[in-house]
């Protein structure tokens, strides 16, 4: 197996999805959750990454071009979709029992687009297109896999941050990560713009 690569995977990715910084906004969208239905989203939003993750790696480039659509088309989407995610959490809108009923915040927003994100499937994507043997995918299923792995651990030890930080702290966390993520979202759309325009 090549493990240079799955090093280079595994790194890219666990930047792109960010495990850490992850926390804040999870205890925010689950700031009503016990700690059981914490444990329990945890869960489901790392299966339903590590699903639409495996999903593209696998079929991402034909369903793109059955569809007609350009990785910087993906990316400008996930990061409007991110952005709007951002002001829920920056206005507190998110916070209101009203605004998740019917909703499982473990696979939207958490499972996608802000742990599967257009970051880290179109990383995903360019990882695939470069690997040449089954040595090579296996280093970059197993780069997968322990991101992913890494990411279940940081969302179900949140809790402990919570109880270090308190309702005060968890809600000023919640307001920043906002803000950061929501210049992420900007920053991606930027990016989408000028390769489009580089590309016209």
């Amino acid at each position: 197996m090549n493990w240079q690569l799955f090093g280079e995977s595994f790194v890219t990715l666990f930047v792109i999805m960010d495990p850490l910084g992850t926390v804040p906004i999870f205890l925010g969208l689950t700031a009503s959750f016990s700690t059981t239905e914490r444990s329990r989203a945890a869960r489901q939003a790392v299966v339903v990454a590590f699903g639409v993750i495996v999903a593209f790696a696998v079929f991402g480039q034909r369903i793109l071009d059955y569809l007609h659509i350009s990785l910087p088309a993906l990316q400008a989407a996930g990061g409007l979709l991110l952005l709007l995610i951002a002001l829920e959490l920056l206005t507190g809108k998110g916070d209101e029992p009203t605004s998740t009923v019917g909703v499982n915040v473990a696979m939207v927003p958490l499972g996608t687009p802000l742990l599967a994100g257009p970051g880290a499937i179109v990383a995903t994507m360019v990882f695939v297109q470069q690997a040449q043997d089954w040595g090579d995918r296996a280093a970059i299923a197993l780069g997968v896999v322990a991101v992913h792995v890494t990411l279940y651990l940081a969302m179900r030890f949140a809790g402990l941050v919570h109880r270090v930080l308190g309702d005060s702290g968890v809600l000023l966390v919640t307001r920043v990560a906002g803000l950061l993520l929501s210049a992420i979202a900007v920053q991606l759309v930027a990016d989408a713009v000028r390769t489009f325009v580089v590309g016209a």
